[in-house]
Protein backbone atom coordinates (compact mmCIF):
# COMPACT_ATOMS: atom_id res chain seq x y z
CA UNK A 1 0.00 0.00 0.00
CA UNK A 2 2.91 2.43 -0.56
CA UNK A 3 5.11 4.63 1.58
CA UNK A 4 2.01 5.58 4.06
CA UNK A 5 1.49 1.96 4.84
CA UNK A 6 5.22 1.07 5.83
CA UNK A 7 5.43 4.61 7.95
CA UNK A 8 2.49 3.26 10.37
CA UNK A 9 3.71 0.08 10.35
CA UNK A 10 7.10 1.40 11.49
CA UNK A 11 5.22 3.30 13.97
CA UNK A 12 3.58 0.44 15.12
CA UNK A 13 6.65 -1.86 15.72
CA UNK A 14 8.44 0.90 17.58
CA UNK A 15 5.82 1.60 20.12
CA UNK A 16 5.52 -2.07 20.73
CA UNK A 17 9.13 -2.07 21.43
CA UNK A 18 8.88 0.33 23.68
CA UNK A 19 6.02 -0.93 25.58
CA UNK A 20 8.08 -4.45 25.96
CA UNK A 21 10.90 -2.48 27.62
CA UNK A 22 8.57 -0.34 29.89
CA UNK A 23 8.81 -2.02 33.40
CA UNK A 24 12.57 -2.81 32.54
CA UNK A 25 13.82 0.70 31.73
CA UNK A 26 10.96 2.34 33.56
CA UNK A 27 9.34 3.74 30.98
CA UNK A 28 6.26 5.44 31.57
CA UNK A 29 2.55 4.45 29.64
CA UNK A 30 1.79 7.97 29.61
CA UNK A 31 4.87 8.85 27.85
CA UNK A 32 4.49 6.11 25.18
CA UNK A 33 0.82 7.53 24.33
CA UNK A 34 1.88 11.29 24.22
CA UNK A 35 4.66 9.74 21.90
CA UNK A 36 1.95 8.02 19.53
CA UNK A 37 0.08 11.56 19.43
CA UNK A 38 3.35 13.30 18.35
CA UNK A 39 3.97 13.23 14.15
CA UNK A 40 7.50 12.37 14.33
CA UNK A 41 7.78 12.36 10.68
CA UNK A 42 6.90 16.14 10.60
CA UNK A 43 10.06 16.47 12.83
CA UNK A 44 12.42 15.60 10.46
CA UNK A 45 14.24 16.54 7.22
CA UNK A 46 12.01 15.50 4.24
CA UNK A 47 15.10 12.96 3.19
CA UNK A 48 14.83 10.81 6.35
CA UNK A 49 11.21 10.66 6.91
CA UNK A 50 11.26 7.06 6.19
CA UNK A 51 13.52 6.69 8.84
CA UNK A 52 11.10 8.58 11.59
CA UNK A 53 9.98 5.50 13.40
CA UNK A 54 13.25 3.92 13.65
CA UNK A 55 15.01 3.87 17.09
CA UNK A 56 17.68 6.20 15.92
CA UNK A 57 18.95 9.66 16.59
CA UNK A 58 18.62 11.56 12.68
CA UNK A 59 20.71 14.67 11.79
CA UNK A 60 18.40 17.82 11.38
CA UNK A 61 21.00 20.28 10.40
CA UNK A 62 23.36 22.39 11.64
CA UNK A 63 25.12 20.03 13.95
CA UNK A 64 22.34 19.13 15.41
CA UNK A 65 20.24 15.66 15.76
CA UNK A 66 16.50 14.88 16.93
CA UNK A 67 17.06 12.06 20.05
CA UNK A 68 16.92 8.26 19.49
CA UNK A 69 12.88 7.87 20.66
CA UNK A 70 14.07 5.03 23.69
CA UNK A 71 15.92 8.34 24.44
CA UNK A 72 12.85 10.60 24.71
CA UNK A 73 10.85 8.16 26.06
CA UNK A 74 13.19 7.44 29.15
CA UNK A 75 14.07 11.75 29.40
CA UNK A 76 10.40 12.52 29.52
CA UNK A 77 9.21 9.37 31.76
CA UNK A 78 12.27 10.12 34.77
CA UNK A 79 10.83 13.88 34.91
CA UNK A 80 7.16 12.26 36.08
CA UNK A 81 5.44 15.55 34.69
CA UNK A 82 2.24 16.36 36.36
CA UNK A 83 -0.22 18.11 33.97
CA UNK A 84 -0.27 21.64 35.66
CA UNK A 85 3.73 21.61 35.72
CA UNK A 86 5.52 24.14 34.34
CA UNK A 87 8.89 22.85 32.18
CA UNK A 88 11.66 24.51 30.88
CA UNK A 89 13.70 22.62 28.09
CA UNK A 90 16.63 23.71 26.84
CA UNK A 91 17.55 22.84 23.57
CA UNK A 92 14.40 22.86 21.00
CA UNK A 93 15.88 21.33 18.33
CA UNK A 94 13.29 20.05 15.73
CA UNK A 95 10.73 20.69 18.51
CA UNK A 96 10.19 17.22 18.87
CA UNK A 97 10.88 17.02 22.52
CA UNK A 98 8.92 20.01 23.03
CA UNK A 99 5.81 18.30 21.60
CA UNK A 100 5.82 15.85 23.55
CA UNK A 101 6.59 17.85 26.79
CA UNK A 102 3.28 19.61 25.83
CA UNK A 103 0.99 16.77 25.43
CA UNK A 104 2.56 15.90 28.77
CA UNK A 105 0.98 19.11 30.33
CA UNK A 106 -1.89 20.07 28.96
CA UNK A 107 -2.58 21.92 31.96
CA UNK A 108 0.28 23.63 32.13
CA UNK A 109 3.41 25.60 30.15
CA UNK A 110 6.07 24.56 28.25
CA UNK A 111 9.22 27.36 28.00
CA UNK A 112 12.31 25.61 25.44
CA UNK A 113 14.90 27.56 24.44
CA UNK A 114 17.40 27.32 21.47
CA UNK A 115 20.61 28.16 20.04
CA UNK A 116 20.17 28.11 16.49
CA UNK A 117 18.31 30.89 14.55
CA UNK A 118 16.61 28.50 12.12
CA UNK A 119 15.98 25.97 14.39
CA UNK A 120 14.19 28.31 16.58
CA UNK A 121 12.52 29.57 13.79
CA UNK A 122 11.38 26.39 12.14
CA UNK A 123 10.36 24.81 15.63
CA UNK A 124 8.31 27.86 15.92
CA UNK A 125 6.46 27.47 13.21
CA UNK A 126 5.85 23.34 13.22
CA UNK A 127 4.44 23.54 16.88
CA UNK A 128 1.88 26.50 16.03
CA UNK A 129 0.77 24.24 12.93
CA UNK A 130 0.59 21.65 15.00
CA UNK A 131 -1.95 23.05 18.11
CA UNK A 132 0.64 23.37 20.99
CA UNK A 133 1.13 27.64 20.59
CA UNK A 134 -0.93 28.18 23.49
CA UNK A 135 1.06 25.79 25.53
CA UNK A 136 4.81 25.97 24.14
CA UNK A 137 6.88 29.48 23.96
CA UNK A 138 10.17 29.03 22.19
CA UNK A 139 12.55 31.35 23.35
CA UNK A 140 16.01 32.39 21.62
CA UNK A 141 18.86 30.94 24.44
CA UNK A 142 20.30 33.66 26.49
CA UNK A 143 23.81 34.18 27.33
CA UNK A 144 22.51 32.35 30.81
CA UNK A 145 21.42 29.12 30.29
CA UNK A 146 17.60 28.38 30.83
CA UNK A 147 15.53 31.36 31.42
CA UNK A 148 15.94 32.34 35.18
CA UNK A 149 13.01 34.95 34.70
CA UNK A 150 10.32 32.53 34.69
CA UNK A 151 11.15 30.27 37.37
CA UNK A 152 10.99 27.77 39.38
CA UNK A 153 9.98 25.36 37.25
CA UNK A 154 8.26 21.73 38.39
CA UNK A 155 11.15 20.07 35.84
CA UNK A 156 13.78 20.62 33.54
CA UNK A 157 15.27 19.17 30.61
CA UNK A 158 18.56 19.69 28.71
CA UNK A 159 18.76 17.46 25.34
CA UNK A 160 22.49 18.70 25.41
CA UNK A 161 25.52 17.33 27.38
CA UNK A 162 27.09 19.35 30.17
CA UNK A 163 30.43 18.45 31.40
CA UNK A 164 28.88 19.34 35.04
CA UNK A 165 25.80 20.08 36.62
CA UNK A 166 24.77 23.15 35.80
CA UNK A 167 24.34 25.60 39.36
CA UNK A 168 22.25 27.86 37.61
CA UNK A 169 19.85 25.14 36.49
CA UNK A 170 19.28 24.00 39.19
CA UNK A 171 18.42 27.22 41.00
CA UNK A 172 15.84 27.17 38.99
CA UNK A 173 14.22 24.29 39.84
CA UNK A 174 11.39 24.43 42.28
CA UNK A 175 11.99 22.46 46.06
CA UNK A 176 10.48 18.91 44.42
CA UNK A 177 11.32 20.00 41.00
CA UNK A 178 13.22 17.15 39.10
CA UNK A 179 15.71 18.08 35.67
CA UNK A 180 17.21 15.08 33.53
CA UNK A 181 19.97 15.95 31.55
CA UNK A 182 23.43 14.14 30.04
CA UNK A 183 26.67 15.25 32.02
CA UNK A 184 29.92 13.94 30.99
CA UNK A 185 32.21 14.34 28.17
CA UNK A 186 31.81 16.09 24.85
CA UNK A 187 31.18 12.98 23.17
CA UNK A 188 30.02 10.91 25.67
CA UNK A 189 27.65 10.88 28.97
CA UNK A 190 25.65 9.65 31.91
CA UNK A 191 22.33 10.27 31.71
CA UNK A 192 21.21 11.60 34.60
CA UNK A 193 18.25 12.58 37.08
CA UNK A 194 18.64 15.55 39.88
CA UNK A 195 15.47 16.46 42.14
CA UNK A 196 15.71 19.52 44.12
CA UNK A 197 14.93 18.96 47.82
CA UNK A 198 14.96 21.64 50.92
CA UNK A 199 18.48 20.13 51.87
CA UNK A 200 19.83 20.26 48.28
CA UNK A 201 19.54 17.83 45.60
CA UNK A 202 19.67 14.29 45.32
CA UNK A 203 21.38 12.47 41.89
CA UNK A 204 20.59 9.34 40.50
CA UNK A 205 22.11 8.19 36.62
CA UNK A 206 20.01 6.50 34.07
CA UNK A 207 22.69 4.86 31.50
CA UNK A 208 25.29 6.34 28.86
CA UNK A 209 23.89 8.41 26.15
CA UNK A 210 25.93 11.05 24.13
CA UNK A 211 24.30 14.25 22.73
CA UNK A 212 25.58 17.23 21.35
CA UNK A 213 27.55 19.73 23.68
CA UNK A 214 25.34 22.32 25.73
CA UNK A 215 27.09 25.22 25.25
CA UNK A 216 26.63 28.33 27.81
CA UNK A 217 28.26 29.61 31.17
CA UNK A 218 27.63 26.83 33.43
CA UNK A 219 28.53 24.49 30.36
CA UNK A 220 30.92 24.15 27.25
CA UNK A 221 32.46 27.52 25.78
CA UNK A 222 31.45 28.46 22.73
CA UNK A 223 32.71 26.96 19.48
CA UNK A 224 33.09 27.15 15.77
CA UNK A 225 29.25 27.23 14.55
CA UNK A 226 28.64 24.16 12.41
CA UNK A 227 28.37 24.38 8.78
CA UNK A 228 25.19 26.25 7.91
CA UNK A 229 23.78 23.61 5.54
CA UNK A 230 20.85 21.70 5.66
CA UNK A 231 20.70 17.95 5.50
Amino acid sequence: MGYGYNLEEAKERLFSALRRERKAEGLDERVIRAMERVPRERFVPPASRHLAYEDIPLPIGWGQTISQPFIVCLMTSALDLQETDKVLEIGTGSGYQTAVLAEMVPKGKVITTERVPQLLQSARALLAELGYGERVEVRPAGEVLGCPEEAPFNAIIVTAGAPTLPRVLLEQLAVGGRMVLPIGSRYEQELTRVVRTREGYSVRTLGLCRFVPLIGKGAWEEEAPPEEQKP
